[in-house]
């Protein structure tokens, strides 16, 4: 998702990114709590300072996903590196201000108002007459009707991605002079703002065919404070320069380059000098991070050593193990007793879940086994003292290096990196990590959340009534803790489908449904006739249990230690589960615990919840085979609290089918999927999580509706009731027979929601209008058809010294006011937690 104003929009029309009659009346009544709307939850993060602190000229390299296919962000590929061009050349009528609300943006307009409203609604556009196109000619009405007739959808030669606003304008015309836009509309249009955000030229929008290839490569004439200068595919960039017609305040940079460079090469990327500014995944950021603290050149947690330590520090570093060692054996022991006196009907608290989020922090934690190894070690080191004499330090070293690259995994060094002391390796990663230490990591939270996606279609979820249980199954607040707290973020759950705090919409509606509760959750299966210990048919492995119907090779086959390779498919619990209910026929449950001692040297059910659920920071390890907590090894038990039984109908079980992608950079999606898969469980409810790749992930399962469960998300909008009413809106059946859901992936809808939405388009007060999406959102909410979890993080790596970017939250960027600053000057810094105190 693209955190430009621009952007949101533009991908949102692409498609391309991602009945509650039964409840009483007074739950449907939006909340009025304006003061929830009232800032965000994490302010932006982009070091300000003001102009004259920022240096003239430089070249700023920030990293793209890939060179954008189209520049013309009104069709259906546009993408997040369109936008930052767009943003960046093109004229914006508004742009978003740090709580997300549409302000008018004076480089281009003077005014824009509503002049009248009956018969039709008119809205009169006064420009800045210094506003010019790149050739000199004058920013005109000609622009604004070229526009509206190339998006109004009459005409189908122009291969428009959506039409919304634009088709309810009857007539653009030329007001008393050129500076003077009047648009008429033939039906009233409340997200009038929303339109000519970008203007593109009427040389672009005149024509089918310059729309619909003129502007896909290049962009001849711009009004930006940047101009297009080249987008070269070959080496992966797009390079804009100062617009010299500018009139606004000029650029402090001589040049912006957006560099296409892979998420997962980033680091490198960094590194390599060839990036100044890149938004990273979690694991990067850390590495970012750790190097920024170590600029002395200690060594980092993980690292081998490359210097040596005096005997005081060894003894000092051995004594705290042994400490570490102690309080973590009393702290199991103290938690075993916890786990086996928590009663199993608790709602939704499982106690291994609380251990491991206890130990989040803690990311570098030894195993069990490494501290019964350590234990040994350190005994056979003292045998040997005592029988010897002392060992050789060359020996010593050798063995507590050996140790510590076993404990810990060291996944935040790339591959490349790895080397024992004094070797070509270690002095790579020596190399990378002085590097890394120019960058620093500015972080917000991005304009878009993380949903939980229940697919109404068919099968079990096509009943409100399970719905709505998955939804009070969910404990919201520990899943957006897992995701954000370890990257020192609020952990605030989202309450809104159609606005995030600070914008003027939002209101938390998730009332309509209710809150967690565990007991109310099992009281809805069992009305929907989902009952435990009921009779199961033994199902053929081909066939599918309850869930939607799965593509035949999704899965893949499993790796040595039975979790899923790329493409697999695991159920959390499937062997704890009583004999006869599963997809498949139950194993002999001694041979299959047999066969897990061996393979992994302890007792079956002993470790699984600490192995399971220990890092909760959205980081791979190394010799894990995946991410910690988001893959349960096959034979893993039921957590302490489950429900001992699978709930089932009509000799079926109970289990839905959680598609997840399978790529490096999805990995807290994976780890949500998981938390969500034990949450379910405790109500009966089995998940099978299945991953995908990334490729196939949005087009060939969320899109298609060939999933039950699935995580994605969506941009928060400045104007919902026009953006968000595709994605809510009822599906309906095509001319073809199928069923057109234009974005509702969920397939899930009501006339209600419908109405609402039109109300909100077509008044023209603007309290009524938040109103009127507020109670929307309370009968989406209601509908149970997507859960809102948790916005997601934004993190940005800036090179030290760079200012106004980074981590922009809802802000529009200022593309004139980036820069480096002078040599000595320091710009104030922001705190990105420093948002809303309360509701």
């Amino acid at each position: 998702m693209s955190h430009e104003g621009v952007g949101l929009r533009a991908v949102m029309r692409s498609a391309a990114f991602l009945t509650a009659g039964v409840l009483a009346v007074p739950a449907l009544a939006a909340c009025s709590a304006d003061d929830e709307a009232d800032r965000p939850v994490a302010v932006q993060d982009i070091a300000p300072a003001s102009r004259d602190l920022v240096a003239d000229g430089g070249t700023l390299r920030w990293a793209v996903d890939a060179v954008p296919e189209t520049l013309n962000a009104f069709q259906a590929d546009a993408d997040a590196a369109t936008a930052r061009v767009a943003g960046a050349v093109l004229p914006s009528m508004y742009r978003l201000d740090a709580n997300g609300r549409p302000q008018i943006n004076s480089d281009y307009l003077e005014s824009a108002k509503v002049v009248g409203t009956s018969p039709k609604q008119v809205v009169l556009y006064k420009l800045n007459q210094q506003a010019v196109w790149s050739d000199g000619r004058e920013i005109g009405a000609a622009d604004f009707a070229a526009q509206w007739r190339a998006l109004s959808g009459k005409d189908s030669a122009y291969w428009t991605a959506r039409n919304a606003g634009y088709d309810r304008i009857e007539k653009i015309e030329r007001g008393k002079n050129n500076l003077e836009v009047r648009v008429t509309f033939s039906r009233r249009y409340a997200d009038w703002r929303a339109l000519f955000s970008p203007l593109y030229p009427k040389d672009v929008m005149g024509t089918a065919d310059s729309f619909n290839d003129g502007a896909r490569r290049k962009l001849k004439v711009t009004a930006g404070p940047f101009a297009l200068k080249t987008v070269d595919r070959k080496t992966g960039k797009v390079r804009l320069t100062r617009n010299a017609r500018w009139w606004g305040r000029p650029g402090k940079l001589d040049e912006i380059d957006l560099v296409a460079v892979a998420r997962d090469k980033r680091a490198e990327a960094l590194a390599d000098d060839r990036l100044d500014l890149a938004e990273i995944d979690p694991a990067e950021a850390e590495r970012v991070t750790l190097a920024a603290r170590h600029k002395d050149g200690a060594p980092l947690q993980g690292a081998s050593a490359t210097s040596e330590k005096d005997p005081s520090a060894e003894k000092s570093e051995k004594s705290e193990k042994s400490a570490k060692h102690e309080k973590d054996t009393s702290r199991k022991k103290g938690e075993k007793s916890e786990s086996e006196s928590e009663s199993e009907e608790e709602d939704g608290k499982n106690a291994a879940d609380e251990r491991s989020d206890k130990d989040e922090s803690a990311k570098h934690e030894k195993s069990p086994k490494d501290d019964e190894e350590s234990d040994k070690s350190d005994k056979s080191d003292k045998s040997d003292k005592d029988e010897n004499g002392e060992k050789s330090e060359k020996s010593e070293k050798s063995e507590k290096s050996a140790k510590h690259e076993k404990s810990d995994g060291s996944e935040r060094d790339d591959e490349s990196e790895k080397g024992e002391p004094g070797t070509k390796g270690s002095g790579a990663k020596t190399a990378s990590r002085s590097a890394l230490s120019a960058f620093v990591v500015r972080k917000s939270l991005e304009p878009a959340y993380t949903q939980l996606a229940l697919n109404g279609s068919e099968g079990p979820l096509a009943d409100e009534r399970v719905r709505r249980a998955v939804a009070r199954a969910l404990d919201r607040k520990e899943l957006a803790r897992v995701v954000l707290q370890p990257l020192g973020l609020p952990a605030e759950p989202v309450g809104s489908h159609l606005a995030l705090a600070g914008q003027a919409a939002y209101a938390d509606n998730s009332g309509a449904l209710g809150s967690q509760d565990a007991a109310e959750a099992r009281a809805l299966l069992a009305d929907a006739g989902w009952v435990p210990g009921g009779p199961v048919t033994e199902q053929k492995k081909t066939e599918k249990a309850a869930g939607s119907k799965g593509k035949k090779g999704d899965g893949g086959d499993g790796g040595e230690d039975g979790r899923p390779g790329k493409g697999g498919t695991y159920v959390l619990g499937d062997d704890d589960k009583p004999s006869g209910v599963g997809l498949e026929p139950a194993q002999d449950p001694k041979d299959h615990a047999r066969k897990q001692e061996q393979q992994t040297g302890v007792r079956q059910g002993v470790h699984t919840d600490e192995q399971a659920a220990r890092h909760l920071d959205g980081r791979q390890y190394a010799g894990q085979g995946g991410l910690p907590g988001a893959y349960a090894p096959k034979g893993t038990a039921a957590p302490a609290g489950a429900a001992s039984n699978v709930l089932a109908k009509d000799g079926k079980p109970l289990a839905l089918r959680f598609v997840v992608p399978s790529g490096a950079g999805s990995e807290s999606l994976r780890l949500v999927a998981d938390r969500i898969a034990r949450m379910l469980q405790r109500v009966g409810v089995r998940t099978d999580i299945t991953k995908v790749p990334d490729d196939s992930y949005f087009k060939d399962h969320i899109a298609s509706g060939d999933y039950d469960l699935a995580l994605y998300s969506w941009p928060a909008s400045a104007f919902p009731a026009t953006d968000a009413r595709p994605i809510y809106a009822k599906p309906v059946p095509a001319a073809d027979g199928s069923l057109s859901v234009e974005q509702n992936y969920t397939r899930i809808g009501t006339d209600q929601v419908d109405q609402l939405f039109d109300q909100a388009l077509s008044t023209l007060n603007e309290d009524e209008e938040r109103s009127l999406v507020r109670k929307a959102d309370a009968r989406i909410w209601a509908a149970a058809g997507s859960i809102p979890l948790y916005q997601r993080p934004q993190l940005a790596a800036a090179r030290a010294g760079l200012a106004n970017t980074g981590a922009f939250g809802f802000q529009t960027p200022v593309y004139e006011d980036m820069g480096f600053l002078k040599k000595g000057a320091k710009g104030p810094q922001q705190t990105p937690t420093a948002g809303r105190t309360g509701k």
